[in-house]
């Protein structure tokens, strides 16, 4: 079988990865096109374009690069035309994927997407538009399917495949690690500012104000695949702090706490029982417009599928030095660590334990020969 597969970012590329394993497992006969990263060229088909060179964050960023995009949509749309997919499988990327759904379904091609858009967020009418447009749809966070289905939509909840990215890494001893990278024998607390350019910049100063603070610890940026080290060099050569790329994983297993941009790392680091401080702030223009259409009463996945307040959040103006320096040492505080770890553990049993990536991979095969 031909299967297309569009991912937009780091966190796509990872679970897309897994998903093509599992597809080859699935079907002896695969053939894949992608749209991803370099986890999912590892594991074999053929990578159209690369996340690195359409990666745009924010309202006014998008704007800026509309050109561009709008060129990646036609690219895209030619590519899987002359491909003839028996399936195309869109990952989360919602500004991109919705878009050419719609289209590839218009054009007779079944469509499948693997992580939903974050239409539980903000603008719900989207539903409507996925309800029209996508065949399938295979939800990783427990909260998403009874959304659906009160709008009136199936759809499958797999589990999360981040368990299963953690069970099956390759794992490094911490000694190794720690001399591999030379990091002494100080307490880490792990610093994992984002993947994009814009997002890192906002994050990273405010985090690193704080190493002074803490002279009995070891700061350690978590560099992200997507950016080369040149570009964190301005931030970071005025200051006593580890730089390590694309080994996050590795980093969080041996860490004593973390300061975490929202988003998927929030979850990976809860998930390797790591205490952290959930940070965010972006422009001032695309937060205020994001103020006004997103509904929910947390930004961090960690939060959202516990449904209450178990890590903290600082949001915009709160994510200042006073009020990090403030949280941080709430999470270095032994009562407040064990707390936190019972409600880690809780939070993994809810996510649905492992197999993800086969689930959907089989649901898929079976989909489509019939």
């Amino acid at each position: 079988m031909k299967y297309y597969i569009i991912a937009g970012e780091a966190s796509g590329d990872l679970h897309g990865s897994n998903l093509m394993k599992a597809l080859q497992n699935e079907d002896v006969n695969v053939d894949i096109r992608f749209w991803g990263g370099d986890l999912m060229q590892a594991v074999g088909g053929k990578l159209v374009k690369h996340y690195k060179e359409r990666s745009f964050m924010g309202f006014i960023e998008v704007i800026m690069n509309l050109p561009k995009i709008f060129k990646d949509f036609s690219i895209c749309k030619e590519d899987i035309k002359n491909f003839k997919p028996d399936v195309i499988v869109f990952i989360d990327n919602s500004g991109f994927n919705l878009r050419i759904a719609k289209w590839a379904k218009q054009e007779g091609f079944r469509t499948h997407y693997y992580i939903s858009p974050q239409v539980w967020a903000s603008r719900a009418s989207r539903v409507k538009a996925i309800k029209r447009d996508i065949d399938a749809m295979y939800v990783i966070l427990p909260f998403v399917e009874p959304f659906y289905k009160k709008h009136g939509y199936h759809v499958t909840f797999v589990g999360h495949p981040l368990i299963d990215a953690i069970a099956n890494r390759a794992q490094v001893g911490e000694f190794e690690f720690r001399k591999n990278h030379q990091l002494g024998d100080k307490p880490i607390i792990a610093l994992l500012p984002g993947s994009r350019k814009q997002e890192i910049t906002k994050m990273l100063s405010v985090m690193l104000s704080l190493i002074n603070d803490y002279p009995k610890y070891q700061f350690v940026i978590a560099g992200a695949p997507s950016q080369d080290y040149s570009f964190y060099e301005t931030f970071i050569k005025a200051h006593d702090v580890k730089f390590i790329s694309n080994k996050t994983y590795d980093l969080l297993s041996i860490s004593t706490a973390a300061l975490v941009t929202s988003g998927t790392a929030t979850l990976e680091t809860a998930l390797f029982k790591v205490p952290q401080v959930v940070c965010y702030k972006g422009s001032a223009i695309s937060y205020q417009i994001a103020k006004r259409i997103i509904t929910l009463k947390f930004i961090s996945l960690v939060n959202l599928v516990m449904d209450r307040e178990v890590v903290t959040e600082l949001i915009q103006e709160d994510f200042n030095k006073k009020r990090l320096k403030q949280e941080l040492d709430h999470i270095l505080n032994p009562e407040a660590r064990k707390n936190l770890f019972l409600d880690y553990y809780e939070l993994e049993k809810t996510l649905g334990g492992k197999g993800a990536s086969k689930k959907t991979a089989r649901l898929i095969y079976e989909s489509i020969k019939t």
